[in-house]
């Protein structure tokens, strides 16, 4: 068998839709050595086709970070399958907040230097020594005390749909500058007690390490990350401190988390929640764009790149993808016009 999926998209996601059976979307992660990281992907791959799991999985001599859609009537052999590993033995699973089912389409497994891209020399800190892992409950009786700093390890595209009360959102759109500009803005506050948040908990086990390195000396994290939060403070019938929409790296793009939205379509300025990606693949740029935009630009995130789009379309420009750097230039410049607009 191929371990990889050969298959055109539009037939995997009709073949999904088509579907006579409920799906669970699930995630979780663990750090620990592996010392063949492509063999073990080879074998969960095997293990995971065969009960017909769709899914994003990332492996690393460092561990696994794996986010999940398996069919109902296969979770018990899913779980099953886990205890076969020692890195995936009694791993904690956390259940989407929001579910339909339909958040992946095949499975992609791929190894990777490391699980979260950070952009440090290994062995530049000890990433087992982490911060102190807080439950739901207990980071949301700290969230607003005094001397207490909340700050979020996701990218800005992330946080700017949904984040915690008062928590520091850095403007950064890879790990690697979220720890550089983090470290430059708590700069004077080494004392003070970090509460970091991400959306799984995974970016925040290195985040913390990073940050204990670097000198602060209370530092916590929320254990399962926006997920496991979501599902604490409605079990105990507590009034939800993050506000808005968590950002999801599926088909669903977000699940929101108190019913609140919070962030405003890039082109117009209403209120809207949803992250799209332009439909010029020259751009491919990920941005919130309401209906009403959607139809005006017909999904792009301009009437330059509309206007390019059909012009590809009818072959009289070449594809070229348009690198990183120029994308988050534009989307940031997207977000100034409208902060213009609106006289902020």
């Amino acid at each position: 068998m191929f371990l990889y999926n050969k298959i055109d998209k539009e037939v995997l996601k009709n073949r999904l839709h088509a579907e006579g059976f409920r799906r669970k979307t699930i995630s979780f992660y663990r750090y620990h050595y592996l010392e063949y990281p492509q063999e073990f992907r080879d074998t969960i791959y095997k293990d995971w086709f065969a009960l017909n799991c769709f899914g994003r999985i990332y492996v690393a001599k460092e561990g696994i970070n794996a986010q999940m859609s398996v069919p109902e009537h296969n979770f018990e052999a899913f779980l099953h399958s886990l205890e076969k590993y020692e890195i995936l033995t009694n791993i904690p699973i956390k259940y989407a907040v929001e579910d339909d089912g339909k958040s992946f389409y095949k499975l992609t497994i791929k190894v990777r230097p490391k699980l979260v891209a950070d952009g440090l020399k290994e062995h530049a800190f000890d990433i087992t020594n982490v911060g102190k892992h807080l439950s739901g409950v207990e980071f949301h009786g700290l969230v607003g005390k005094p001397n207490t700093v909340v700050v979020d390890m996701r990218n800005y595209y992330e946080s700017e749909i949904g984040h915690f009360k008062g928590a520091i959102c850095p403007e950064a759109d890879t790990f690697r500058e979220e720890l550089e500009i983090v470290t430059k803005q708590l700069e004077g506050q080494e004392d003070k007690k970090l509460l970091l948040y991400c959306t799984g908990g995974i970016r925040c086990e290195k985040a913390s390490a990073y940050l204990k390195h670097k000198g602060f000396q209370d530092v916590n994290q929320l254990h399962g990350g926006i997920i496991e939060y979501a599902r604490q403070v409605k079990q105990h019938n507590l009034e939800s401190k993050f506000i808005g929409k968590n950002f999801v790296f599926d088909e669903r793009m977000g699940e929101s988390i108190n019913g609140q939205v919070i962030s405003t379509c890039h082109q117009c300025g209403k209120p809207f929640d949803t992250h799209s990606n332009c439909a010029n693949d020259n751009c491919h740029l990920l941005f919130i764009q309401c209906p009403e935009c959607a139809k005006l630009h017909e999904n792009c995130c301009s009437f330059e790149c509309k206007d390019e789009l059909k012009l590809i379309q009818t072959g009289n420009v070449p594809f070229k993808k348009a690198n990183f750097g120029n994308r988050k230039k534009y989307r940031k410049s997207l977000r100034l016009t409208l902060t213009e607009k609106a006289g902020k």
